[in-house]
């Protein structure tokens, strides 16, 4: 690893020249005044330093970088919105090939359809769209990039209404590691359209990504907290509640740290409370009724209200800015039964850091009715994907912070349903990956793999290797 003081080796002079004579984007290397700022990314435990960066601002650009990377031999990792929780968006003396300057939205009003470059963030996004009176699936931070989050799957506000942000996704150009251009449709290379719905980054850069649309506007949004000590009614009758409500409404239930806002009541400031976040996109007098049944329940703050659909994409933010130090693990299971929510109890009381966070996503809805082999992605029967959310500030605070989010990893093991969302993994190698997609999916995924990438140098990503 090539440290401030160090001069570059051969090799990576040799990289640096070849990309200055047939690059035409911006190249910046570890002597550039640029660099420290170019290879920061989004989780601040991550603190690799490439060899090279190949910021891009065409798709012309990109299937040169990718040709003089697999000339030159060296790691390559692909960053777009550079949120990866797992640090794929950089390498150690590597190349990273740079998108986050192409950040074009481009809506078709008429056709209900957004062309998206691949560094665009979700806020790009919902930006554009807005004016028409439009949106389509994103995440639950703005600030995430539109592409990796698509790519991973895409659980979003709007997921049981409209399907996750892969389900939204009509075609896609993909340079592939020989630096040809695929253009993948239901018509063209289609199952190479199935493997980019879920299948991560293993099979080329995506360059433009095309989505289909949908009305939406004002919805009904917001969150609702709670006492931790009066966790189990409340989640049990969320639960109760929740398996009753029509695709309109995506909810959440979350342990976390009541935060130092105007709404939140002085006494329950910095306290672990359970909150029930959501999203009603439909008729809004008949989410208010949908959502009395949370209102009897006495929350000590309620600020559920009619709000653009841009300000619940921004709603998150704060507690995801970029720097903190992440590690994520997260799961499926059937539904938030007495046990589920004993362990989630148990183990949100002690969780070291005021920043951590334990998620419960709602699926269903459309997400459901989407067949189990039309994507890669796996969860499509499981009642919640669950995220355990550690963050935390000092790096000194690492190790314990990692070892309470295994801990409560392996406790929720048991009443797993088998595979992972993985968007939500932090650690990749061994037989994880496998495991978060089911063999099934797996092979599949490892065939296509062996077609666009046979020597797998697309590897920066929850790696699906070529089937032999």
């Amino acid at each position: 690893m090539l440290e401030k003081n160090e001069s570059p080796t051969m090799a990576e002079r040799d990289v640096a020249r070849s990309f200055r004579a047939a690059f035409a984007g911006t190249v910046i290397t570890p002597e550039d005044s640029r660099y420290d700022a170019a290879r920061a990314v989004w989780n601040g435990t991550v603190d690799a330093r490439p060899a090279l960066i190949a910021q891009c601002h065409a798709a012309e650009d990109v299937v040169a970088a990718v040709n003089l990377v697999r000339t030159a031999g060296c790691p390559l990792s692909v960053r777009a919105g550079g949120h990866s929780v797992a640090g794929f968006s950089v390498c150690d003396d590597g190349v990273v090939v740079d998108l986050s300057l192409m950040r074009g939205v481009t809506v078709d009003a008429d056709a209900r359809t957004a062309t998206v470059e691949p560094g665009a963030t979700w806020a790009d996004f919902d930006k554009a769209t807005a004016v028409h009176g439009l949106a389509s699936t994103g995440g639950l931070i703005s600030t995430t990039g539109v592409a990796g989050l698509t790519l991973g799957g895409g659980i979003g506000w709007l997921q049981r209404k409209y399907g996750l942000s892969c389900d939204n996704l009509i075609a896609a150009d993909v340079v592939t590691a020989d630096g040809e251009v695929v253009h993948a449709s239901g018509s063209k290379h289609p199952e190479l359209l199935w493997g980019l719905r879920g299948g991560g980054g293993n099979f080329g850069v995506v360059t433009r990504f095309v989505f289909a649309l949908h009305s939406v506007s004002t919805v009904l949004g917001g969150l609702m907290l709670f006492p931790l000590d009066r966790g189990k009614p409340v989640l049990s009758a969320f639960r109760d509640w929740a398996a009753g409500l029509p695709d309109e409404a995506s909810m959440l239930a979350a342990i976390i740290t009541a935060p130092p806002e105007p709404f939140v009541p002085s006494d329950l400031t910095g306290q672990k409370v359970v909150a029930i976040l959501g999203c009603w996109c439909g008729d809004l007098a008949t989410g208010v009724a949908a959502l009395e049944p949370l209102r009897r329940l006495a929350p000590s703050a309620n600020v559920f209200g009619p709000m653009p659909y841009t300000a619940l994409q921004g709603m998150l933010d704060g507690g995801a800015q970029k720097g903190l130090r992440n590690y994520f693990r997260g799961g499926y299971i059937g539904d938030l039964d007495d046990e589920v929510i004993d362990v989630a109890l148990d183990h949100g009381t002690r969780m070291p850091s005021p920043m951590s966070q334990i998620h419960f996503h709602q699926m269903g809805g459309a997400v459901r009715r989407v067949a189990r082999d039309a994507t890669a992605f796996s969860g499509r029967t499981s009642g919640y994907t669950y995220n355990l959310a550690s963050t935390w500030t000092e790096p000194g605070e690492d190790a314990r912070q990692i070892a309470a989010n295994r801990e409560l990893a392996a406790a929720l093991a048991p009443m797993s349903a088998g595979g992972a969302y993985v968007n939500f993994l932090t650690e990749a190698g061994g037989d994880r990956v496998r495991a978060a997609y089911g063999d099934v999916l797996y092979d599949r995924l490892a065939r296509l793999k062996r077609e666009y990438d046979p020597a797998n140098l697309f590897s920066r990503n929850q790696n699906v290797r070529p089937a032999r």
